[in-house]
Parts: structure tokens; C-alpha cells; sequence
């Protein structure tokens, strides 16, 4: 195979039909039939499957869509490395963030690097982060930034910040300070569905002191979560970030959790299964000093840099 047909290969699966794709490619579409044939040939087995509504691959055909991407990644790459070897960092860094982060990072890091790197191009995707991690893991983006641990070995992950969980109540009923977990007993609960990172964090925080979560409803939108506790629906467990303008609203109350509290941290990742260019370990470096810069200026409320949880931030 050659990047041609690698290139052709992906046109096609994107466009899911022959002709869409010979159009986009401005290709003979027997042409870019015989180039198929010819690579099934090669590789000795089907690559997509033929319908009336246009194609899919199949599990091999998946396989190859995977590692073309990351074949032509790379060489694109490294053409643009040894262009620019000599000059400021250029090219174009594709960042998957959940929406929560995006909403904190996503303007400051574009404006820094607008102001550092102007031949960079930032591409921001935002996501649930079970979508961002197999993102990344196919190469699809080349950085993240994620609550979760990584489940890829080639992924690496360095903890950026910790950010503190509170529980949410409805504004204006004189909810205490702070209460212990076990306080949360009985009380009906708010929370994302099973499958998100935050609620199975939760699950396991309670399940650990013998609590089985009271569930008054469960929808995965945080914005959706703030409505229903300012509702009256129940209380939640949510970054104080999130809900800090409803709280100085009034909207909503806060309530700490007791020493040690309820802590979960944020990962930039990104695979050592591909080379890292320039302009992607320029990128890093600027996420780092962003995050670093919000959480100095206390614009990530609630949250501080790994290991400094005994000094809990001011709410």
C-alpha cells in the first residue's frame, strides 16, 4: 500500500459511498474501484461492506481507518517538523476537552497562544470524556485533558490540578458549612448516570462508607443537574466551579465536605504511541502555564495544585 491509496481508503469510508468520494477526490470512480480491489488483494481479506445505502468497513476495514489516520498524521507531521526545524513552532493541534474544562480553558489557552505561537492552530473539540479517551487513543486528537485515569498503556498522564467536590442544595434552606459524607444518607441525590466519571467516583466514595445513593433523578448535563437542585428536586455533588454562579446568585447552596473532603483531579494526556511535534509539546507547555495561571488567580474555584489538598481553597 502507498499513502495514495491509504488517503483514497479514508475518503471513502468518510463519505460512506464510492461515488460521494471519487466526487471529493475529483477520481474516476472506476478508478478508485480498482485502487479497493487492489488493496483488498493485497491485504488479502474485505475492507467495507457494499449496501444499498452506501459502505461500512469491516472489522479489518476499521483497522486500517485507525492506522491510516495515524500513518498519515504522522507524516504530515513530519514534513511540517523539518519545514519548520528552524523556525517558531507551526501546525495545527487538535485538544479534546470535556465541555466543563472547555468552558475554563479554552479562551485563555487560545489567547496565549494566539500571543506566543500565531503559526499555531488550536482545533478544540469538546466531548464526554469516554469519547475524548478513545479519541486519543486513535489519534484522532493529540491532547487531553480528562478526569479519568487512562485506560491505554501508551497514554500518558500527569496530573494538572485536584479539584474539590461539594454538595449542592437548593438556595435560601440554611443548609450547614460542611457535613459528613455519611451525611448524605437518605438524602435524595441528583447525579449523572452510572457510565460518567463523576458518578461512579461518587458511587464508590459512598459505597466505601456502607451508603447506597439515593437517586432522585440522573441526567448527564451539569447545567440540567443546577435547574432540578435550585428546583427543589434534591441535592447534588458537583466541582464548586460549575455551580459558582448560581451560589453567588443564590440560586444554590453550598455545603463542604468534611476533611479529608471529596477531591478529583484533572490529567493532561497524550500518546507516546505517536512522535510528538513541536507544536504539540509547545501547546503542552502553554496548557500547563494557563492552568497554572488560573489557579494563582483563583479563577478554578475550588481547586489547587496535586498534593495540596491538606490546604483546602477558600469557598
Amino acid at each position: 500500500m502507498d499513502v495514495r491509496q491509504l488517503r483514497y481508503f479514508l475518503e471513502i469510508v468518510e463519505q460512506g459511498s464510492l461515488t460521494r468520494a471519487a466526487d471529493r477526490l475529483h477520481v474516476a470512480q472506476p478508478a478508485l474501484s480498482l485502487h479497493l480491489k487492489n488493496m483488498e488483494a493485497q491485504l488479502g481479506t474485505r475492507l467495507l461492506n457494499h449496501s444499498r445505502s452506501g459502505v461500512e468497513p469491516t472489522e479489518a476495514g476499521v483497522l486500517l481507518v485507525r492506522r491510516a489516520r495515524a500513518i498519515l498524521d504522522d507524516l504530515a507531521r513530519t514534513e511540517d517538523d523539518i519545514r519548520n526545524l528552524e523556525a517558531d513552532p507551526a501546525g495545527i493541534v487538535r485538544i479534546g476537552l470535556p465541555g466543563t474544562i472547555s468552558g475554563l480553558i479554552s479562551l485563555p489557552l487560545i489567547l496565549a497562544a494566539r500571543e506566543r505561537y500565531p503559526r499555531i492552530t488550536l482545533n478544540i473539540a469538546e466531548a464526554m470524556s469516554g469519547f475524548i479517551g478513545d479519541w486519543l487513543s486513535e489519534g484522532r486528537v493529540d491532547i487531553a485533558v480528562l478526569y479519568t485515569e487512562p485506560r491505554d498503556g501508551k497514554i500518558v498522564s500527569e496530573l494538572l490540578l485536584e479539584e474539590e467536590l461539594v454538595v449542592l442544595w437548593q438556595g435560601g434552606n440554611g443548609q450547614p458549612e460542611e457535613l459528613e459524607l455519611a451525611g448524605l444518607d437518605g438524602v435524595p441525590l441528583v447525579l449523572p448516570s452510572a457510565a460518567h466519571g463523576l458518578r461512579m467516583l461518587i458511587d464508590a466514595k459512598l459505597q466505601a462508607i456502607g451508603i447506597t445513593p439515593t437517586i432522585a433523578m440522573e441526567i448527564d448535563s451539569f447545567a440540567n443537574i443546577k435547574r432540578l437542585v435550585a428546583a427543589g428536586f434534591g441535592a447534588s455533588i458537583l466541582p464548586l466551579y460549575a455551580a459558582e454562579k448560581e451560589v453567588e446568585a443564590g440560586e444554590l447552596a453550598v455545603s463542604r465536605i468534611s476533611k479529608p473532603g471529596l477531591w478529583r483531579g484533572a490529567h493532561l494526556m497524550y500518546s507516546t504511541g505517536r512522535p510528538v511535534p513541536r507544536a504539540q509539546e509547545a501547546v503542552q507547555d502553554l496548557l500547563r502555564e494557563v492552568v497554572a495561571g488560573l489557579l494563582e488567580a483563583g479563577d478554578w474555584a475550588g481547586a489547587q495544585r496535586p498534593g495540596d489538598t491538606a490546604q483546602r481553597p477558600q469557598l
